[in-house]
């Protein structure tokens, strides 16, 4: 093993001898990995080091007052926020990008003006879902500034990007599961979900762990919509209470 190693070194010097350039690329990619490196761990001590000496129990009191600035109230919104946006627009997702991939036909003008759409409206910026948002759900609706007007608009916030890398996840699985599925004797319903779907899960996580971190990040769209009170959620219409996110 040693001698493998050996030789394997001498092979790469070998290597970066016959072109600098190489070797030059390479010491620049390692400078750059050590920088990133470099300012991730000042950041995260630059945090601990201040932060640390003011962590204290009244920080997560539950109960959120002029004297006591509690981050309670706010991650807990925080984490209803996100489930119920996530409730509402993986689902819708998921399925829609299954429909685009295994069922619609290609060439379909229908499918062409999903994935336009999509597309669209990743790129709108997240005040105007906020003005749209303020607009339907909280004016036209009746559901006044509350965490449920809020997790609908996140949801069609995230929507498009969870259905496009549920597509490029989908997209990714090789046709020859699909032919083998097919000729064991399955049928189309069974091999999208016994077959295609679990083999495309990574990707589909990766997209709904992207849609949570811009759920998470919000501001705009949430001043809009679910408004400022920093308490947590209680009773029967525990829905329809105005809310505070970490981000807000």
């Amino acid at each position: 093993m040693e001698s493998i190693n050996k030789r394997s070194i001498k092979q790469k010097i070998d290597a970066y001898k016959r072109s600098p350039l190489s070797l030059i690329l390479f010491l620049l990619v390692m400078l750059a990995t050590m920088l990133t490196i470099g300012i991730l761990l000042f950041i995260i001590g630059y945090i601990m080091v201040k932060g640390i000496p003011h962590l204290k129990l009244s920080l997560f009191a539950w109960e959120y007052n002029s004297v006591n600035v509690s981050l309670m109230p706010a991650l807990i919104n925080t984490v209803l926020m996100t489930l119920i946006a996530l409730l509402i627009s993986a689902p819708v997702g998921i399925f829609s990008a299954i429909y685009l991939v295994e069922y619609a036909k290609k060439g379909n003008r229908f499918v062409g003006m999903i994935r336009l759409t999509a597309e669209t409206l990743s790129g709108i910026p997240s005040i105007v879902y906020g003005l749209f948002g303020l607009l339907f759900f909280v004016t036209a609706l009746g559901w006044g500034m509350s965490l449920l007007a809020g997790a609908f608009t996140l949801s069609i916030m995230i929507l498009p990007l969870i259905m496009r890398t549920a597509e490029e996840a989908l997209k990714a699985v090789p046709d020859a599961y699909r032919e083998g599925s097919f000729a064991l004797g399955a049928g189309k319903l069974r091999t999208v979900f016994k077959i295609v779907l679990p083999s495309a899960t990574p990707g589909i996580l990766a997209g709904i762990i992207l849609g949570v971190g811009r759920i998470v990040g919000e501001t705009a769209a949430l001043i809009y919509t679910a408004g400022t009170v920093a308490e947590i959620p209680r009773g029967k219409d525990l829905l329809f209470d105005s809310t505070r996110t970490l981000s807000v």
